[in-house]
């Protein structure tokens, strides 16, 4: 996943698309910033799952700030930080779509036979090792309750 990150960059930079350049340049600090964390704890770097969750955190950072800035009336950032979202989402896996994270939610329950809240966290383990980057979490997580309720 790094050498598509770092490929993707050199065109970028061979392109000139400024965009595209200080996006992907955002994401590669990202990385590096973890690798370093990694290190200092005696790990070797962080895993293509990590840097799946590094670009699914920065893409939950973007749409906040689209929702920030629509709401402030700033358009022009607002439409700036979704072609961000749309360059780093380049890089993710293919989303689920509802009908389908709501049948997988389902699948994982009775699967693991969860009965209650108390098997939720039991669930949404499973769903974020067997899927990750796939999938919102977040709505996966209210579909589970739903499930277990």
């Amino acid at each position: 996943m790094r050498e598509q990150i770092t490929e993707s960059l050199t065109e970028a930079i061979k392109a000139q698309d400024k965009r595209r350049m200080a996006t992907l340049r955002l994401v590669t600090a990202a990385i590096k910033d973890r690798d370093v964390d990694a290190r200092g704890q005696g790990k070797e770097g962080v895993s293509d799952d990590d840097i799946l969750q590094i670009l699914a955190k920065m893409i939950k950072q973007r749409e906040e700030s689209i929702r920030v800035y629509e709401e402030a009336g700033r358009e022009e950032l607002a439409q700036q930080e979704r072609e961000e979202a749309e360059i780093i989402k380049e890089f993710l896996p293919q989303q689920m779509g509802e009908e389908e994270v709501s049948q997988t939610c389902a699948k994982a329950v009775e699967e693991l036979d969860a009965d209650g809240l108390r098997d939720m966290g039991k669930v949404m383990n499973h769903l974020k090792a067997t899927y990750p980057g796939q999938m919102d979490f977040g709505k996966a997580s209210c579909i589970v309750k739903g499930l277990l309720l």
